[in-house]
């Protein structure tokens, strides 16, 4: 009896420890999972490729795309020009001027055009009721309005009162310049500075003479400092302009009628043409010693001297001052660059 009790015992101990033994193993942890870790390739940008379509996607900008489409070019030529050499980068120049003129081109029908003359006698003379017009514009009108500001445009109004769309000087400056050797940068940023605002405004002069006679020996000093530049001819146009704009005016604003003393010169252009006469190594400086001269002299030496009866003639003898016709050939006016005139 006591050994099949004791079997009863070992049979019940074997049966709970393969019981024991069978939970243990339904309990045990899985065994650990390897994980690779993801390397994933830098994604890399082919310039080469992006640079070479370049001027393709700017030729291929009208006055159907957005000024998104424009900016997108911008950003491509900062990332492609520092990677070209001077010539391609002046051909892209060139396509860009070419690219925001057919971007800003608009056609209007007769009455579109009437209601966008009306618009800008409106915003000349009262800014704040510019909105009643734009239902009917041209669609293109609605568009350029509602985007002025964006991808460098400007709604510009002309020294004629004329509104009109254009590209903002500072693009070339800020897209172009800081790539180009220092004669074609220093040209082109300081061009755009000046044609921020007009130079004229119904035929007068808007900066003051002080401010004519900076640019002036501005560019008399740029034609001395860079006379290897692209644009040399260009700033000697400059240098004339300025000075004749200082000594002489406009027709319609004059310096002077008379020339007859101090007393007969506009202020301010007396002031600074005194001024400038104090500075050496100039030729500005030495015209403007000879203008306070020129106007000391009576009326009957001055005609004696050159057998011209037009005092303008005269004092541009006198002084040596080659007369220039504003805008003949180039318009330097309103961009960065002198554009040359198709017309």
């Amino acid at each position: 009896m006591k050994y099949k009790v004791f079997y009863i015992i070992i049979i019940i101990l074997s049966i709970l420890g393969f019981m024991l033994s069978l939970v243990a193993c339904q309990k045990s942890d899985p065994p650990p999972v390897q994980i690779k870790e993801a390397h994933e390739s830098p994604v890399t940008i082919d310039l080469t490729y992006l640079c070479n379509h370049l001027s393709k996607e700017m030729q291929d900008i009208d006055n159907t795309r957005t000024t998104f489409a424009l900016e997108q070019i911008n950003q491509k030529l900062k990332t492609c020009l520092p990677l070209l050499d001077f010539k391609q980068q002046l051909y892209l120049m060139h396509l860009s001027t070419q690219m925001y003129k057919k971007f800003l081109t608009v056609q209007r029908t007769p009455e579109e055009k009437n209601a966008f003359n009306s618009f800008a006698l409106d915003m000349a003379q009262h800014p704040t009721i510019q909105q009643s017009h734009h239902q009917n514009f041209s669609l293109r009108d609605q568009y350029l309005l509602k985007h002025k500001g964006q991808a460098y445009i400007e709604l510009h109004e002309t020294d004629q009162h004329q509104l009109v769309y254009r590209r903002s000087p500072q693009y070339l400056a800020r897209i172009f310049a800081p790539y180009f050797p220092k004669a074609e940068r220093t040209f082109i940023e300081n061009l755009a500075q000046q044609n921020m605002h007009n130079l004229f405004k119904n035929n007068r002069i808007v900066p003051d003479a002080n401010e004519i006679s900076e640019r002036a020996l501005f560019w008399e000093n740029y034609v001395k400092q860079f006379p290897q530049s692209i644009y040399i001819q260009q700033a000697k146009y400059l240098y004339l302009t300025y000075s004749q704009l200082l000594f002489k005016g406009t027709a319609k604003d004059p310096v002077s009628d008379t020339y007859l003393g101090e007393s007969s010169i506009q202020g301010d252009h007396l002031l600074a043409i005194e001024k400038l006469a104090k500075l050496d190594h100039s030729q500005l400086s030495e015209q403007a010693r000879y203008f306070l001269k020129f106007i000391q002299l009576p009326p009957n030496v001055k005609r004696n001297q050159t057998g011209s009866s037009q005092l303008s003639s005269q004092l541009s003898h006198y002084l040596n001052l080659k007369i220039i016709t504003f805008n003949q050939y180039f318009d330097c006016f309103s961009d960065a660059i002198c554009l040359q005139r198709t017309s």
